[in-house]
């Protein structure tokens, strides 16, 4: 599906920089090259060309890049202008650009929509794509790069044949029942497989919370009574003065966070309001808040810096995994400590942070730093596998129904298949996915 307009877009980031790449693709990218450089360079070789606008004015000087389609990231014809970064000079260049005919500004992620439409990359690789650039820690990188280079995908595709397979196995046996070189055991290999299939769209979903937390981080929740700590707590990791601390109850309002980076993976803290009895409206709401940030935590850290702390009455309502927490260790009344605490810390001195963290690092997720990081991540990919796996229960389930009716069913699980990897029936879902990207992409 090759465009008859040609885009084009700062693709390098925030100026100024060193090097700023403006990025081209459409048909016309060749000629815009040609008008500003002079000439062509040749196909996929860095050429150092001088760039001028229409009146013969030299406006810098850099490398130019010319990618013929189909075989470029667009599958279109795209060029890359890598010129100096100050803003004077890329401003220039851009507006040049905008004045010739059949070109535009490219929209947010039209670069990556076009190599989708044109088979250069699946809804996949585009969601991995997006998320490579977005990463900000280790196990984020190597996920969303296993997801960009196919790695997924080609589970995905995989499991697609297998029930392409099965639906043409099952046609040959309605079609051709009576003919000798249509086994009457086909039936039984194919429904076979199916089982086996259902079973590993099944322990792959069991992956979607892993995938969650890799991508998005664990969502870590720091609850408990007014001046327990949990403001100073969570300055002291963020290294810096992210919430007020006073020594007023009711200080924290609203729900503050900082992310950190904990053994590669992404973990972002909440600090919230404390739990109290109050008239206060502004209190009350932020108290609510604090609970509905409970309810969705992947961990609860509980403080209190009471002798003897009602540990249970601050939980109320949540049944998710907790660490109670001592705050204020560096008190000298050893009847203090809690018993029942699971650490205790000082942000004072640093006392029992390590050993804190240790204990959070114990809810990340345990992978391999070898194995390949084959996990749905996107709340619409567990849907659709559901959905897949649940159509292909139906036909292992409708054998008295016939052939004819579990077939429609692999039919309809192919499709729900087909809808994450954008292999049919996807338009609904480009723009909220493509909507991610930045200018440039």
């Amino acid at each position: 599906m090759m465009s008859t307009d040609t885009i084009f877009a700062l693709s390098s980031g925030g100026l100024p920089s060193g090097v700023a790449v403006i990025r081209l693709s459409g048909p016309a990218s060749g000629q815009a090259v040609q008008a500003l450089c002079g000439r062509q360079p040749a196909e996929r070789r860095a050429s150092l060309l001088s760039i001028r606008n229409r009146n013969g004015e030299k406006l810098d000087a850099g490398l130019v890049l010319f990618f013929p389609g189909p075989n470029s990231f667009t599958g279109e014809d795209c060029a890359e202008l890598q010129i100096h970064g100050g803003r004077a000079t890329v401003k220039a260049v851009l507006a040049e650009l905008a004045g010739m005919a059949g070109l535009r500004a490219a929209e947010a992620g039209e670069f990556s929509r076009r190599a989708f439409l044109n088979g250069r990359m699946d809804l996949i690789e585009v969601e991995g794509l997006a998320d490579l650039i977005a990463a900000e820690t280790e196990m984020q990188r190597r996920l969303a790069a296993e997801q960009s280079s196919g790695g997924l995908s080609k589970l995905y595709d995989s499991w697609a044949k297998r029930l392409t397979h099965a639906r043409a196995m099952i046609e040959a046996e309605l079609d051709f029942a009576d003919e000798d070189d249509v086994p009457g055991s086909i039936a039984d290999t194919v429904w076979r497989d199916m089982r086996q299939l259902e079973q590993e769209i099944l322990n792959h979903l069991s992956g979607v919370r892993t995938g969650e937390i890799v991508r998005d981080g664990l969502k870590v929740v720091i609850v408990g009574p007014p001046n327990a700590g949990k403001s100073s707590l969570l300055n002291y990791l963020a290294k810096r003065d992210v919430a007020i601390v006073t020594d007023v109850p009711g200080t924290t309002r609203d729900v503050l966070h900082v992310d950190l980076d904990l053994d590669g993976f992404a973990v972002r803290l909440y600090d919230t309001a404390g739990l109290r009895e109050t008239d206060d409206v502004v209190e009350q709401e932020g108290i609510r808040r604090t609970q509905l940030s409970m309810a969705q935590a992947h961990l609860v850290l509980l403080l209190s810096s009471l002798a003897e702390p009602d540990w249970v009455a601050f939980t109320e309502g949540y049944d998710g995994p907790i660490i109670r927490v001592q705050t204020k260790a560096d008190r000298q009344d050893a009847a203090w400590r809690d018993p029942e605490a699971d650490v205790k810390i000082s942000v004072r001195t640093g006392e029992g942070i390590s050993a804190l963290l240790d204990l959070v690092s114990g809810y990340l997720p345990d992978l391999d730093q070898g194995s390949a990081l084959a996990l749905p991540t996107r709340q619409r990919h567990a849907d659709n596998l559901a959905e897949a796996r649940s159509h292909i229960g139906t036909a292992l389930d409708a054998g008295g129904s016939g052939l004819d009716i579990q077939a429609e069913h692999l039919r309809l699980a192919g499709q729900a298949l087909g809808r994450v990897t954008g292999r049919v029936d996807v338009e609904n879902l480009l723009d909220v996915i493509f909507s991610e990207f930045c200018i440039g992409k």
